[in-house]
């Protein structure tokens, strides 16, 4: 496991929800972390004897591992309340990929994604998976910014931010692997084709053969909508699900994303083949694209994660937002208070993400010998009083502006809601001049 060169911290005086195998919570708990890495969780009165590095008081507040975006489009925080209130065909073909090819350069993508970094870091979370293009300068970004991140490089058929020509799609993919792969602790390439409908079967099966041959998570978008299943039924004769395995794409290192219109032969395809899932309900619910039979995913120990989308379907990157909806959402549906409890959804938020990204030994709880990425909680407010239980009061009460700390290896990168790592304000003056320049050329 590679360590970033950081300085000893001691986490202390916090309740722990740790997520580790035995679910415990530890009253005036401690993290003890070395060198970015995890080495002991325990109570404060025995963590802190001896101990001289930096300490980092809780304040009896909750410590809880950082929470693990599963499925994000970060440059897309640009175009956030753009285009809302639409089909997902007419999102996308009359507002969003017009957009893209006219406003996505290099220099927007970088700016995109600290500004999407910063709204995930100040809410809580540490690790996000992410497919866009100039994925470089996204990877540049999310260092800068202190985070950690799988990121991948978009694979689509037709010319994209970038990627002018089609016909070097998977190249430009492959070629960002090469540049990232072992470059730094912090990120792990990806190769992310965008959907059946957007990618050819050719460029399907050289994508993955590409990520299969680098060890790298291969991701896509997949049973979205209903017109999606009804496409590829028409001109393939079998589910997206179907179509996918049929051309060898499924294994442990594939992230299949909403994965929304699927039946029981395809999930048991799925569950067959390894591969994972990246559910994003309120994007689904906000696009009317469905509900994800997230239930039947679990009960074939399918691996689950929990993403927001981009924030321009969604419209926020807060990951504690999306657990309160995954949760009621799927009770609602089913008709059936106990499912999705709080513990469950709390899972997919941290290790079934970490999980779904191939990330499920390294993050996602806290335990000796994970990396030390966490989050403590200010609970001292009024709608978290009293807390009888705190893993349900993490799903149904906490938003991110109670986050109030984060550590990403070992690090300090938010300190008292204060970004640490870069200069917010600037960043937001520039959003705020990319804004004002798309309006005046009448797209807002």
């Amino acid at each position: 496991m590679s360590r970033e060169n950081n300085h000893d911290l001691l986490v202390k005086n916090g309740t722990l929800v740790t997520m580790d195998r035995e679910n415990r919570i530890i009253e005036n708990g401690a993290v003890l972390i070395r060198e970015g890495i995890i080495e002991c969780v325990g109570l404060s009165c025995d963590l802190e004897k001896g101990f001289t590095g930096k300490v980092l008081d809780a304040k009896q507040g909750l410590v809880m591992p950082g929470l693990v975006n599963a499925h994000t489009h970060l440059p897309m925080s640009l175009f956030r309340g753009l285009a809302d209130d639409l089909h997902l065909m007419t999102w996308l073909n009359e507002h969003m990929f017009p957009a893209e090819a006219r406003y996505i350069n290099s220099e927007t993508v970088h700016l995109g994604t600290l500004l999407s970094c910063a709204e995930m870091l100040l809410s809580g979370t540490t690790c996000c998976c992410d497919g866009y293009f100039h994925e470089s300068q996204v990877a540049g970004a999310v260092l800068e910014s202190g985070m950690r991140g799988v990121l991948a490089q978009g694979v689509i058929d037709f010319p994209a931010p970038g990627v002018p020509d089609p016909a070097r799609n998977v190249e430009c993919a492959l070629s960002f692997v090469d540049q990232w792969v072992n470059r730094h602790p912090r990120i792990r390439p990806s190769i992310f084709c965008h959907s059946p409908y957007t990618c050819s079967e050719e460029t399907l099966k050289k994508a993955k053969r590409a990520a299969r041959d680098r060890g790298v998570l291969f991701q896509i978008h997949v049973a979205e909508t209903l017109g999606e299943w009804e496409q590829i039924q028409k001109e393939k004769g079998m589910s997206p699900v179907a179509f996918l395995d049929h051309l060898g794409i499924l294994d442990p290192l594939t992230l299949l994303i909403h994965g929304i219109h699927v039946d029981d032969k395809d999930l048991d395809i799925i569950a067959h083949r390894g591969s994972t899932l990246a559910h994003a309900p309120e994007s689904n619910m906000k696009l009317a694209s469905g509900i994800a039979p997230v239930p039947g995913y679990l009960d074939r120990g399918i691996v689950c994660g929990l993403g927001t989308d981009g924030s321009a379907s969604n419209n926020n990157l807060d990951l504690f937002l999306e657990m309160d909806s995954a949760a009621k959402l799927h009770k609602v549906h089913s008709n059936d208070p106990t499912v999705m409890d709080a513990r469950t959804v709390l899972a997919m938020a941290t290790l079934g993400s970490a999980g779904a990204m191939g990330l499920g030994d390294l993050l996602g709880s806290l335990e000796k010998g994970k990396y030390a990425d966490l989050i403590i909680l200010d609970t001292h407010k009024p709608h978290l009083v009293p807390m009888y239980n705190p893993v349900s009061h993490l799903v149904y009460s906490a938003t991110g502006a109670d986050v109030r700390d984060v550590v990403v290896a070992g690090r300090l990168v938010v300190e008292n809601r204060r970004l640490l790592t870069f200069d917010l304000d600037s960043v937001l003056g520039e959003v705020r001049g990319f804004g004002a320049r798309l309006m005046g050329d009448g797209r807002g």
